[in-house]
């Protein structure tokens, strides 16, 4: 009996020794591997995303850059697939309302990972609470779409460049588009050979040094002009300086402005002549008679026209004013004959 006890606390002691070995193992692994700290050491969140992009339970969540958890679980809920993480306690005051969660990817071609961006702001999320996710931008699926979308683009565009599609396509497969482009190139080579023998305006311009030198004559006269101009020398220099001479066109458009708005509202003569409908007929009506006066002039009718057509009756008035003229010089020479005055009394 005794002996049998001896044995049976042997055994009991090993057994102690190896649990307590697994612990510590545990333990140190959970230290060691596990970024979220022990399991009492964790809380939780979730997140929904449309497409996970081949994520797994034990992905790597990481904040800011730093790892501080993993992923649990992964599960549909409806169209879109839940994740919940667990995250090491000491980030829940990081982690807030504001933070966004996106996919992420531990190296270019690597697994995938959860990404939290901390903002410092807003209320912590509570234990089992939901943190909303954000758009991963420049993803590798992302890219490689754009660039099958891009292929696509380029092959089509070649097919219309072979069909002679577009001014390319035409340049590549028209022979008459070629040629005018050929002919066009010519010329352009003609011009720029002319240019370089000094032949032109241009050519002269870049070769001839006296009309180089007028252009630049030419410039050096505009620019003292204009610092004559903005020193204020001359007529354009205090136009633009004087403060008087500002202010006295300034009086003057005013005074344009308020004789249009007066002519406008039909103020004064021309205002009324411009708005009153009466006036404007009355002075037509002056200006009818006046031409129906002079057009019965021209054609001699009445008095006065006769005068200005008739040449006896011209000559007759001119013979009268000149007897009238002669009467009244005989008169002066010899009163007494023609002013002759008895005076009677009975």
């Amino acid at each position: 009996m005794p002996r049998t006890r001896s044995l049976a606390w042997s055994e009991l002691k090993l057994g102690i020794t190896v649990v307590a070995a697994l612990a510590i193992a545990i333990v140190f692994i959970f230290m060691v591997g596990g970024e979220g700290g022990l399991p009492w050491q964790r809380y939780h969140l979730k997140t929904r995303f449309p497409n996970v992009q081949g994520l797994k339970s034990g992905a790597v969540v990481r904040l800011a850059g730093v790892e501080v958890g993993q992923v649990s679980d992964v599960q549909f809920v409806g169209a879109q697939v839940e994740v919940t993480m667990e995250i090491s306690e000491d980030m829940q005051d990081k982690i807030t309302e504001q933070s966004r969660a996106q996919l992420g990817s531990i190296s270019l071609l690597g697994e995938t990972a959860i990404d939290i961006a901390t903002v410092g702001v807003g209320r912590p999320i509570p234990d089992w609470g939901y943190i909303q996710s954000a758009k991963t931008p420049g993803q590798i699926a992302e890219v490689a779409e754009q660039a099958g979308l891009g292929i696509v683009e380029v092959t089509g565009l070649l097919k219309d460049i072979r069909a002679g599609k577009g001014t390319i396509g035409k340049l590549f497969t028209d022979e008459q588009v070629y040629k005018e482009f050929a002919a066009l190139t010519g010329a352009a080579d003609q011009v720029v050979q002319n240019l370089n023998r000094g032949q032109g305006t241009l050519g002269k311009l870049l070769k001839d040094e006296a009309a180089y030198r007028s252009l630049q004559a030419s410039l050096d006269n505009l620019a003292t002009m204009t610092r004559r101009i903005n020193a204020g020398e001359g007529s354009l220099g205090r136009l633009m300086k004087d403060e008087d001479l500002a202010k006295s066109l300034s009086s003057t458009s005013a005074n344009l402005d308020r004789i249009s708005g007066g002519l406008s509202r039909g103020e004064g003569t021309a205002g009324k002549l411009l708005k009153d409908d009466a006036l404007y007929k009355r002075v037509d009506a002056v200006t009818t008679r006046l031409d129906t006066l002079l057009t019965r002039l021209n054609e001699g009718q009445g008095t006065a026209g006769q005068l200005l057509h008739d040449k006896r009756l011209y000559e007759n008035m001119n013979g009268a004013v000149a007897d009238m003229r002669a009467l009244f010089g005989e008169i002066r020479k010899d009163p007494k004959k023609y002013l002759n005055v008895k005076v009677s009394i009975f």
